[in-house]
């Protein structure tokens, strides 16, 4: 099995016909938790969206997960998701379902059937995260915290081999940031790959690990003492 989740070389990323990224080369290997950081509009999100399949690649050469996005058809997109965990700053959970329907809508979406076995795996990531006693929560029952790690959870459901966290914690204060993080960092231990783009410097502090900055249509690794 190649230790190679994403490779992308001389790619350039563009939204609406503006260049937000170019010349971006970047390896990451299975196992990796990497931070981008960036200013507002530097590319973050860009290049998240790129990776699972939101933005066309037009231009350079990129891999994720065995799915070349230069050739990515949009019949593809949805095995490229299953292969993907997507964590949002806004959570996106279905308002009007309960924790566990908002799991299940997601595994017969990407096609399971058995009922024992997706609820099996609905409790299993929620036990993951720590939310295994609020299956029959609604959304507005849960804190902005609550929220987040139900949505990793939901995140964990396909076995995704990459984890794709937008401003994870974006929402979220201070504390529950990090609680919210360590629950990612678990994760990342227990062997899942995880690229989290954050504007939050004081996590990167209290959990230091490779960084990559968006600055000048550029990304760069950047060493922790400099971010």
């Amino acid at each position: 099995m190649s230790q190679t989740v994403l490779s992308l070389k001389n790619v350039a990323i563009y939204q609406e016909g503006k260049s937000i990224l170019s010349h971006v080369n970047l390896d990451v290997n299975r196992g990796e938790f990497i931070y981008i950081i960036g200013k507002t509009g530097s590319g973050k999100s860009s290049l998240m969206k790129t990776l699972y399949g939101d933005l066309v690649l037009t231009e350079g050469e990129g891999h994720v997960v065995d799915f070349d996005l230069a050739t990515l058809k949009e019949d593809d997109i949805p095995f490229l998701r299953r292969k993907i965990g997507i964590v949002f700053q806004d959570f996106k959970l279905l308002p009007d379902r309960t924790v566990k329907d908002n799991m299940l809508f997601v595994l017969k979406a990407t096609g399971w059937i058995d009922n024992d076995e997706m609820l099996r795996k609905i409790e299993e990531v929620l036990d993951k995260v720590g939310m295994k006693d609020f299956a029959n929560k609604m959304p507005h029952q849960l804190s902005g915290g609550e929220q987040q790690r139900v949505a990793i959870a939901r995140a964990l459901l396909n076995d995704p081999e990459l984890i794709l966290a937008d401003e994870p914690t974006g929402n979220l204060d201070p504390q529950t940031s990090a609680e919210v993080l360590e629950v990612l960092r678990n994760i990342n231990a227990n062997g899942k790959t995880i690229i989290m783009a954050t504007h939050d410097y004081a996590l990167l502090m209290k959990f230091p690990s490779k960084t990559l900055k968006c600055e000048d249509e550029r990304i760069f690794e950047v060493v922790q003492r400099t971010v």
